[in-house]
């Protein structure tokens, strides 16, 4: 019943299903945990969401307006960890964009992996801008492929900003598409340090292709949405765990 509920449903609570079953609360979360563990669904606070297939990535349009507060507050708190004169390798992806635009009037060399990000600082005259090569993926405008690589590899940057498409202790960082990960670890590759930002919903979600291990990252940027288990487990890892709070919610 708990399966067929969220067939048609975006979330299930622990309440409403012992209600609807007539067994004890106890008893649905155990069944709950026990369709997490096989990867039916994922457990929320007070009950349960579908869980997303791993191959497949949600629309760009869809995800440039989701949690939006959220990937601006994140966004702020990377730009400040960005000193001018720094050399930034600047993953694709919507929070990624969203820091190039905090980027726009300052004194950085930044090469950006997606066209949306390359189109947000192509007219500033404070920005150096280095475009690699690649092909973009339709939709995504990501540049992907063995140019890409090779662009990267022909330099060293201070810092990649990273923007997985999905993120956890255990899995780390994972992105849905393997062009979009070979990318993502070259560009850890030929960095000093890196810095992931990874919003709440990203904790919670699976994607195709392995990246790198959490503790990878120097620094991980995320929000109060993140599992607070898991942030405190990555800052034993020896990672700087920063929670960065959307202005409405201070």
């Amino acid at each position: 019943m708990i399966v067929e509920r969220l067939r048609d449903a975006d979330q299930v609570g622990v309440a409403e299903l012992a209600s609807a079953t007539g067994a004890s609360e106890m008893t649905v979360r155990r069944d709950l945990d026990q369709l997490a563990s096989r990867g039916v669904l994922r457990r929320v606070h007070g009950g349960a969401v579908p869980a997303a297939p791993s191959g497949i990535e949600p629309p760009f349009a869809a995800r440039a307006t989701a949690a939006i507060a959220a990937k601006r507050a994140i966004a702020a708190a990377a730009a400040e960890l960005i000193r001018d004169g720094e050399t930034i390798v600047l993953d694709s992806g919507t929070t990624a964009l969203e820091l190039a635009r905090l980027l726009r009037g300052r004194a950085v060399t930044v090469m950006p992996l997606s066209l949306h990000a390359a189109a947000e600082l192509a007219d500033d005259p404070d920005v150096r801008l280095l475009l690699p090569g690649g092909e973009p993926r339709p939709g995504e405008q990501a540049l992907v492929g063995p140019l890409t690589v090779a662009s990267l590899r022909a330099l060293r940057f201070d810092v990649a900003v990273l923007s997985p498409c999905a993120f956890g202790l255990d899995a780390g960082l994972m992105a849905f598409d393997l062009g979009d990960a070979e990318v993502k670890r070259t560009a850890l590759d030929v960095a000093a340090r890196a810095i992931v930002l990874a919003d709440g919903a990203k904790w919670r979600r699976a994607a195709l292709a392995h990246v790198c291990s959490a503790d990878r990252a120097d620094v991980v940027i995320t929000d109060p949405g993140a599992p607070e288990d898991q942030r405190g487990a990555l800052a034993d890892r020896g990672v700087l765990v920063h929670v960065a709070v959307p202005l409405e919610n201070r």
